[in-house]
């Protein structure tokens, strides 16, 4: 099967991003909808008018779409059974990621949801499928591994991970720096020794750290359990989800951090721990640093939920996504990084949309910012913001800046309900982020002459256009350096929750 590779529209390939290789147990996942208004005759239980049915990848399967699904390029190391199930997940697979399959046996595990009004009601689970003795020795796992950017194990605890051909590459990866993410499972082997970065949920990580009972389920709690699993684990960081707080981090060296959740409306939690999983895994790919890539996660699957979680992913092409239209867009939490933002205008454009950009560094976010941004919203179908790191701040101007570091710049700017996306750029100039997401529109504020910017040659040759809009200078600081009060409030959104597409 052939990865999944990200283009543009029209078919214009983009810069590749660094493939991610997923390792981990497939699932076929279903979901039957329908609608109840009775109850059985025989028995007080109700009765499900079968609607619809719907067949997804699952497990690792689903962990590993989902990431594709962000325009990276996926190969999927797996155990498939030949069974009818295992049939329909080859299909369900082809095209979108790179299979790599060893032999598996008992049956593939099928996890069929009854749902109704957007709910489910019932799980039904068959089969009871495992890769047999050794499964990947017929495999080149090394060759397999070559030219990852980073390597996600999807642990569904049915023995993939287990494997002894496996757990050696993965320590070969190690040994090569290739930043390796670990999803657990209650069931699963434990995690390999030098794992960049182990994410367990707060009642995984309950089970797997013993000793004495650790009270509480907040953030004192969840590091007390992140700093027990990196002393049982030997990873170098572990990150614990909790659900709508978001996730804690805490490092071999003692650091720690935290990264809040934006408040959603949870409608489907089903596939938020596996989106979580290959958003941290996708972002190291390109070079982030982990508490970067799990902040950056933790607003992509809160964005994941909020769009109806599992239930909402199709297929369309080659990608499997959630469609834009799935809840109203003020609801949604911006999505960030440059992946995520290259898929949302790919998404857009698919649909005959208008792709529209602006970039800074937006230090002390004010109200002449939010205006410009709301004014560029207003233009098209999507607003992506670029945001200067904190060093291409410095070389602007000077060693004392930027006044509020990335991380905050970022999460004021995804906070605004007029920003769809927000990226990163290190460059002096954002070109090489803006050839990567081609905007239909770049928009500058009318302090600013389009004919003197750098990047208007580029953007008008793929057919964009530069738009100033009017400028307002700073009135009212929005964003203000910790310690200091915003004297107007960023309109929160709603918050999200990190869990695994399906119970243990």
């Amino acid at each position: 099967m052939s990865p999944g590779v990200g283009r543009e529209a029209g078919g214009r390939r983009r810069g590749a991003a660094r493939r991610v290789v997923v390792i981990g147990d497939t699932l076929l996942d279903i979901d039957v909808e329908g609608s109840v208004d009775r109850l059985s005759p025989d028995a007080p239980a109700p009765v499900l008018a079968v609607e619809g049915e719907r067949d997804r990848p699952g497990g690792a399967g689903l962990a590993a779409v989902l990431v594709a699904g962000r325009g990276v390029p996926v190969r999927l190391v797996t155990a498939l059974d030949d069974d009818e199930p295992a049939e329909r997940l080859r299909g369900l697979l082809v095209g979108a990621v790179d299979v790599v399959a060893g032999p598996a046996s008992g049956g593939t595990v099928v996890k069929c949801r009854l749902r109704a009004g957007g709910r489910s009601m019932l799980r039904t689970d068959r089969g009871d499928g495992r890769p047999v003795h050794r499964f990947a020795s017929g495999l080149d796992l090394d060759a397999a591994l070559v030219g990852a950017g980073a390597v996600l194990v999807s642990d569904y605890g049915r023995g993939v991970a287990a494997d002894p051909d496996v757990r050696a590459a993965l320590m070969r990866a190690v040994a090569r720096r290739v930043p390796v993410v670990w999803d657990p499972h209650p069931r699963g082997a434990d995690p390999i020794p030098g794992a960049t970065v182990v994410t367990p949920n707060l009642a995984e990580a309950h089970a797997a750290a013993g000793g004495a009972a650790v009270p509480g389920s907040g953030v004192p709690a969840a590091l007390e359990l992140a700093a027990r699993l990196l002393a049982r684990w030997e990873a170098r960081a572990v990150a614990v989800t909790l659900g709508g707080s978001g996730a804690v981090v805490r490092h071999r060296h003692g650091a720690c951090s935290a990264a809040p959740a934006p408040v959603v409306e949870e409608t489907d939690p089903c596939g938020a721990g596996d989106h979580f999983a290959g958003g941290v895994a996708a972002a190291l790919a390109r070079g982030a640093t982990v508490d970067d890539a799990v902040a950056e996660a933790v607003v992509g699957a809160a964005g994941f939920v909020a769009r109806g979680g599992g239930a909402a992913v199709r297929r369309e092409g080659a990608l499997w996504i959630q469609p834009t239209e799935t809840v109203a867009r003020a609801s949604l939490p911006a999505v960030t990084g440059l992946d995520a933002a290259v898929a949302l205008a790919e998404q857009v454009r698919a649909g005959g949309g208008t792709v529209v950009a602006a970039g800074g560094s937006f230090d002390l976010l004010h109200t002449g910012h939010t205006d410009t941004l709301e004014a560029g919203r207003a233009l098209g179908d999507c607003l992506l913001v670029l945001v200067n790191s904190d060093e291409s701040v410095r070389r602007r101007t000077g060693p004392t800046g930027p006044v509020v570091p990335l991380a905050e710049r970022v999460a004021a700017l995804s906070a605004l309900e007029c920003v769809d996306a927000v990226a990163v750029f290190d460059a002096d100039d954002p070109r090489r982020v803006l050839e990567a997401l081609r905007p239909d529109l770049w928009v500058k504020g009318g302090d600013h002459d389009p004919a003197e910017l750098p990047e208007t040659p580029l953007v008008r040759s793929w057919g964009g256009e530069v738009v100033a809009v009017p400028y307002q200078p700073a009135r009212t600081v929005v964003s203000a350096p910790a310690g200091q009060r915003a004297a107007v409030p960023v309109r929160p959104r709603q918050r999200g929750a990190e869990r695994r597409s399906s119970s243990p």
